[in-house]
């Protein structure tokens, strides 16, 4: 009977629309008033710093850092600018990468501080970031002396484990299948060579098999036998592959170290959540290595595919165990026909799969029947035939915006790797009203969307059924999706093709590293600006003409408000390298809610 009814009343809906009043929203509390999360980010890119900060934000929850300096990534010739500009003293301990010591003793005053909620990135607390990770070593150094990896990892985690009111999200990665161009000297040479190495199918060891010297041994050869250390002459890379498997071992020596000592601490308030890096379809050198951990996992840890998005999922996961949250159903449906299939090359499972392991994650339950779904995820996948592209986008718009129109909650994801070139952004932009999405996904590499997406969206609905939300918050959840939205509508299949273009034809450089040769960074930034100037105006007048979901009861009714302003400035490759880029945005308070007719209005 409670089917039917809900299936009722969304049929009205879809007819009708339920298009409740805007509710005021409270001013913002004082940051002091606001429940404190102490973070330590992967590295500074913008998916593991700003966004994060935003999706805290926008939850109600103020975000703790270190220093910049203190967890900064910075490639080959980086460091003389990077300290110049920000006055910074080179001292001789200054390297490209974090500093675990540093960062270990910056968390154990958080919590001297009183604060209780921790989110910690391993690779930086351990190695200095995502990048040194893949260059493990088994020891740093502190206050000038030499320290073990493990005993850090000891007394830091006995320290946290010692106040039973602690929350601390532990985040943690495979290593993918090849170290870092640009970065302590690696090659292109050599991350192709390294790659392919990793990515060949090693043999599969049995549960008892499945020891740190059992897992070395398959490294050398293949699940044939056959030899992968055969480089010929070529004596540098054997070298370099020798290191390789020597780092590979040390990180998963430690990241099993961490999961024992969890276990031995006896400590319910740690939660673990690894990543998979760039990986592979085939059974390449990482199956061993999940096969090990996940061995030691205990109840509610998890391993899934993606590394950027580690910082997303554990923000929603702790939202979601504090608001009490017991679960929805969610209605998936893929246009494009390959959701059967690994969504890039660098992921390890088809698309259907990880998604399946994301909705079981944050306790979403698949419901076939649209009408009955209490949310909604859409998908565009790479395309099955190439001749019905417009089809695939088409049949998508067309859902999305019977959703859409009945204020709906719904999460969307560019899962098309790119194929579809600008065709469907555009379409989306004038036909859809984008800011009435729960979150959006596509930038990056596909091996990320999917908990992307479904971190910012189950985290936003979640939220918006509580009822409560203030100014502040709607303003973070904004610039969240404005962000997402924006980078990858507007830079990342247009933009950044023609700072390509400028750095690679026009100046002569290096577009992975515009600091070797040194270029004319404020040349590029400036073309950068100009750029995105021309580029984002119609999907910030599709933003700004937008409603707005602030308040949800599912299939009963909806509060809308309006868009604000959004202001774009601030532009910069935080890099130095034109793979990704950040901005600072700006929302001027909601309005009342726009009354704009889709498919006439934006075109």
């Amino acid at each position: 009977m409670k089917k039917t009814i809900l299936a009722v009343l969304l049929c009205l809906s879809l007819l009708a629309g339920c298009s409740g009043a805007p509710a005021p929203l409270p001013e913002a509390e004082q940051p002091d008033s606001s429940p404190v999360i102490a973070y330590v980010p992967l590295d500074d890119r913008p998916d593991n710093v700003g966004r994060v900060e935003y999706l805290a934000e926008s939850l109600g929850y103020t975000l703790h850092m270190p220093e910049e300096w203190m967890y900064k990534t910075l490639l080959d010739g980086q460091i003389e600018d990077y300290y110049a500009e920000n006055g910074l003293e080179i001292k001789s301990w200054t390297g490209q990468s974090g500093y675990p010591a540093l960062l270990s003793r910056w968390v154990l005053e958080q919590e001297a501080a009183g604060c209780d909620r921790y989110i910690l990135s391993m690779d930086q607390l351990l190695y200095g970031g995502l990048v040194a990770s893949r260059l493990a070593e088994t020891t740093t150094e502190q206050d000038g002396a030499t320290l073990a990896l493990s005993d850090l990892l000891e007394s830091l985690l006995s320290a946290l484990a010692a106040d039973p009111n602690n929350e601390v999200w532990l985040l943690d990665s495979v290593m993918r299948l090849a170290p870092t161009v640009g970065y302590n000297g690696g090659t292109l040479e050599e991350y192709n060579a390294l790659r392919a190495f990793g990515a060949a199918p090693r043999q599969t060891l049995s549960a008892d098999q499945l020891t740190l010297d059992r897992i070395r041994e398959t490294y050398d050869t293949d699940a044939g036998g056959k030899n992968l250390l055969d480089f010929g002459n070529d004596s540098a890379m054997y070298d370099a592959a020798v290191g390789y498997m020597e780092h590979r071992r040390n990180k998963l020596a430690l990241s099993g170290e961490l999961l024992e000592a969890i276990d031995r601490l006896g400590h319910d308030r740690f939660h673990v959540l690894i990543g998979i890096d760039d990986s592979s379809s085939e059974d390449c050198i990482q199956k061993n290595e999940i096969a090990y951990l996940n061995a030691r996992l205990r109840e509610g840890d998890v391993i899934l595919s993606g590394v950027d998005d580690l910082a997303f999922k554990a923000v929603a996961k702790l939202y979601l165990s504090e608001v009490g949250w017991s679960g929805a159903s969610v209605n998936v449906q893929y246009f494009g026909g390959t959701e059967t299939q690994p969504a890039c090359d660098y992921d390890y499972k088809p698309l259907t799969e990880i998604m399946t392991e994301h909705l079981d994650y944050f306790h979403l339950t698949e419901e076939e029947t649209p009408s009955f779904a209490d949310l909604y995820v859409l998908v565009l996948t790479q395309p099955e035939d190439a001749g019905q592209k417009q089809q695939y986008i088409s049949d998508l718009i067309r859902v999305l915006n019977q959703r859409l129109e009945a204020n709906l909650p719904v999460i969307l994801i560019d899962a098309g790797n790119g194929q579809y070139g600008t065709a469907f952004h555009d379409a989306l932009t004038k036909k859809a009203e984008l800011g009435k999405l729960l979150s959006y996904a596509g930038f990056l590499d596909m091996a990320i969307v999917t908990g992307t997406a479904l971190s910012h969206g189950v985290a936003r609905y979640a939220h918006l059924t509580q009822g409560k939300t203030s100014q502040a918050e709607e303003s973070a959840f904004c610039k969240t999706l404005s962000d997402s939205i924006l980078k990858d509508f507007c830079y990342k299949n247009v933009v950044r093709e023609d700072i390509l273009a400028c750095v690679r034809s026009d100046l002569g450089g290096d577009a992975n590293n515009f600091c070797r040769p040194e270029l004319d960074r404020d040349a590029i930034t400036a073309r950068l600006t100009a750029g995105m100037d021309a580029a984002t105006a119609s999907v910030l007048k599709n933003l700004e003409h937008s409603n707005l979901l602030i308040a949800l009861k599912p299939h009963v009714d909806t509060t809308l408000a309006g868009w604000g302003t959004v202001t774009l400035s601030n532009y910069r490759f935080p890099w130095a390298r034109a793979f990704e880029i950040d901005m600072d945005i700006a929302v001027s308070p909601l309005s009342e809610p726009h009354k704009a007719v889709l498919g006439i209005y934006y075109q």
